[in-house]
């Protein structure tokens, strides 16, 4: 724990908002509008693959502070993998990427059927480990937000994504209209979930559990605006020391996404981790559907009227 958690530890509770007193003020008390909370500057993370180690410290920390169950039966799914995607209740993933030519060289033993090590060293490297914490990118223009019909899905005062499991209907609109696949609907209360940035961390000034956790920095949390600066860096840091194929993903918007305030480091191609490589909103598309939609309704009134005088005549 860091200072600042032993120090919330130890302060008094503060009391909750003031309770209505009298009938009338019960009855309105529900229908009341509360103040929005002061804009902060946006937060968010990023990912550098080039230095996570597979370790799912992030994953262990997001469970337990949420306090979110294990999933499956712990067997590996696809390489060192147990969770095997995002869930309602996997707000973290560690994605095992294996990059390997087939066949495999042959493993290093001597004729005796030992392990040896001089073999081992001397081997040609072939293929490379991809391996990627992923989460929600808590995207600028969210299509689960706009997709809810409840209200249910909000930007917070931080510009995270959160979803409100006690205004979710379980309608699942967010779960198709999300790009990465990051929404799911949990089998338990049949409403959305998803990471929520620690968005009670947050308000009590702390990191993210995963990020706190992350012994080699691959997650990073901070302001945008400060992580942008530090990913440009360390693109051109690994350029410069050979490995040209570095980039990010997500950091500014495209003709058909908008930015992510939860972007990478990668060295690979989008596809190759599992993210699309031209996310497209949902949303843009609806000029072309209100249209469609508008032409069919004028066609069915002009045969209903159609209908009509004739059946008059």
């Amino acid at each position: 724990m860091s200072t600042r958690e032993f120090e919330l530890a130890e302060e008094a509770p503060t009391g909750g908002p003031a309770q209505p007193h009298g009938l009338l003020a019960n009855l309105v008390y529900p229908f009341r509008r509360p103040e929005n909370p002061v804009e902060q500057e946006p937060v968010g993370f990023f990912t550098d693959t080039t230095v996570c180690i597979g370790c799912k410290a992030c994953e262990v920390a997001c469970k337990e502070w949420n306090l979110l169950p294990a999933d499956g039966d712990l067997e590996w799914h696809e390489s060192y993998d147990n969770t095997a995607e995002l869930s309602a209740t996997s707000w973290r993933h560690v994605k095992f990427v294996e990059r390997f030519e087939t066949p495999m060289p042959p493993p290093a033993v001597t004729a005796a059927g030992d392990f040896d090590i001089r073999a081992l060293l001397t081997e040609p490297k072939v293929g490379q480990w991809h391996l990627m914490s992923d989460t929600c990118k808590h995207c600028v223009e969210a299509p689960c937000n706009l997709a809810c019909p409840t209200g249910a899905i909000v930007h917070t005062e931080y510009s995270s994504v959160l979803v409100q499991p006690d205004i979710c209907t379980g309608c699942g609109a967010c779960v198709t209209s999300c790009p990465f696949g990051v929404v799911a609907e949990s089998e338990i209360d049949h409403h959305a979930h998803k990471c929520t940035l620690c968005y009670d961390r947050l308000g009590d000034g702390l990191t993210p559990a995963c990020a706190k956790a992350c012994p080699t920095q691959s997650i990073q949390f901070g302001p945008i605006s400060e992580l942008k600066q530090r990913a440009g860096d360390r693109v051109a840091t690994l350029k410069s020391r050979g490995t040209t194929s570095a980039y990010l993903y997500g950091d500014e918007a495209t003709d058909t996404y908008s930015a992510l305030h939860g972007f990478y480091l990668l060295v690979d191609e989008p596809v190759a981790y599992g993210l699309p490589g031209n996310p497209v909103n949902p949303w843009i598309h609806l000029g072309g559907d209100y249209l469609r939609a508008g032409a069919t309704l004028a066609l069915t009134l002009a045969v209903i009227v159609l209908c009509l005088s004739l059946v008059g005549n």
